[in-house]
């Protein structure tokens, strides 16, 4: 399936969980929580995101301070911007999907993926590919005379 065709049956079925979701709680929790849990959701996803994004924005400085291609960071910022949108979308399903992307584990995991994709379809074997985490080994070193 190609990304027109995803988009296009994303927007005709989103919709209509978020109505049934909704339908569901406010029937469980009354209407006024319902709005309250809605509203709440935003704010909270508004807090995470800022304090997301500085925290990839810091990182992503700190690579290119040390001369490294901040590649996940550079992935990590639109996936923050997804994730920011859909938590300022009204509806509980978008929020689910909205934390996810804000959650810095799983957002690396949405980032390794894209990224090993897009290596993949450049044709980088396998073999050749990056490693995700460089073999380094922190410590002190004192030299003693």
């Amino acid at each position: 399936m190609n990304p027109i065709q995803f988009v296009f049956i994303a927007f005709l079925i989103i919709p209509f969980v978020e109505i049934y979701l909704l339908l569901q709680i406010g029937g469980i929790v009354g209407v006024f929580p319902t709005i309250a849990l809605v509203v709440l959701t935003a704010i909270i996803g508004a807090g995470l995101l800022r304090q997301q994004g500085l925290a990839t924005w810091q990182r992503f400085q700190d690579n290119l301070a040390k001369g490294t291609l901040p590649a996940y960071e550079m992935v990590e910022g639109p996936i923050l911007l997804v994730g920011g949108a859909l938590l300022l979308t009204p509806g509980f399903f978008t929020d689910i999907i909205g934390f996810a992307c804000l959650i810095p584990p799983m957002r690396k995991k949405i980032a390794q993926y894209i990224i090993e994709k897009r290596l993949v379809q450049a044709g980088v074997p396998p073999h050749q590919q990056p490693k995700s985490q460089p073999d380094v080994i922190e410590g002190e070193f004192r030299k003693e005379d």
